[in-house]
């Protein structure tokens, strides 16, 4: 296994490459260091000839829990400041993986939240263990999503119930709803992830690449692009209220502390009895 100290690659079964979110003592938590790193791993993968499929995990106990709002650093690629600067380049990032040459799949467990979510729903395929918990906690104190993918792979009624709540939903209802592919207990998700990755890389790559672009370019003819856009603009909007303002400066003060106040009365996330 090789790679920075950030992100660890690997290539486990013929023409797959695994790229594996290595910051485990922070809940493989995304700054900017480690995204600009995926990012660049991916460009390399989707490069070589010999590569077929991207896998992309977390390593230790989850997938990951979000940005690292404490230690985010510069943007690992430009985007035009002003209001809603940090979601445009959010949903940019989103689409620089739609438009690779290979098939990316999302290998999730453990906690996968927020930003981390978002990076999940770029991959074009999703497997989770079924004790994942995938959820967009930032709802209850600050904004709505950078990359509002929820009203698209779930539809109205359940994105209105992510969006209202904020709360968690595991593996199973997030195949349900159709966030995900399939969920598998957590022992054999790795196993089941190779297994498909490896049915994937049979395909003749310049084929794959083909099917793997109509599937986005009818997403695109339906308004997908358009509606993450326009989505960026309400993310924008959501800080700018009186309640966002005060919770940020309150994350500003203390990253736990802010947390543990929004959560607490849900009784979820770190602070579940």
């Amino acid at each position: 296994m090789t790679g920075s100290q950030l992100v660890l690659i690997d290539d486990p079964v013929q023409h797959v490459r695994r790229l594996t979110l290595n910051r485990p003592d922070k809940r493989n938590a995304l700054s900017n260091a480690l995204r600009g790193e995926l990012f660049a791993a991916l460009d390399v993968a989707d490069a070589d000839p010999e590569i077929r499929v991207i896998i992309i995990r977390g390593a230790g106990t989850c997938f990951s829990s979000g940005y690292d709002l404490a230690h985010l650093g510069p943007t690992p690629w430009h985007a035009p400041q002003g209001p809603g600067w940090w979601a445009r380049h959010v949903v940019d990032g989103c689409f620089r993986i739609w438009d690779l040459a290979k098939p990316v799949i999302a290998q999730v467990h453990g906690w996968c939240l927020a930003g981390g979510s978002e990076l999940a729903v770029a991959c074009d395929l999703v497997y989770v263990s079924e004790d994942a918990q995938i959820g967009y906690p930032p709802v209850r104190s600050i904004s709505p999503p950078d990359n509002h993918y929820h009203v698209w792979l779930m539809g109205m009624r359940a994105a209105m119930e992510q969006m209202l709540t904020g709360d968690a939903i595991d593996g199973n209802e997030a195949v349900r709803l159709g966030f995900a592919n399939r969920a598998f207990p957590l022992e054999d998700l790795e196993s089941e992830v190779l297994a498909k990755a490896s049915r994937i890389a049979m395909i003749d790559p310049e084929l794959a690449q083909i099917n793997k672009r109509v599937v986005h370019r009818q997403m695109d003819a339906m308004g997908m692009r358009a509606g993450l856009r326009a989505g960026t603009e309400m993310q924008a909007l959501g800080q700018t209220t009186d309640a966002s303002r005060q919770y940020m400066a309150k994350m500003r003060q203390d990253v736990r502390e802010a947390l543990q106040v929004r959560d607490e009365p849900f009784e979820d996330y770190r602070t579940k009895k």
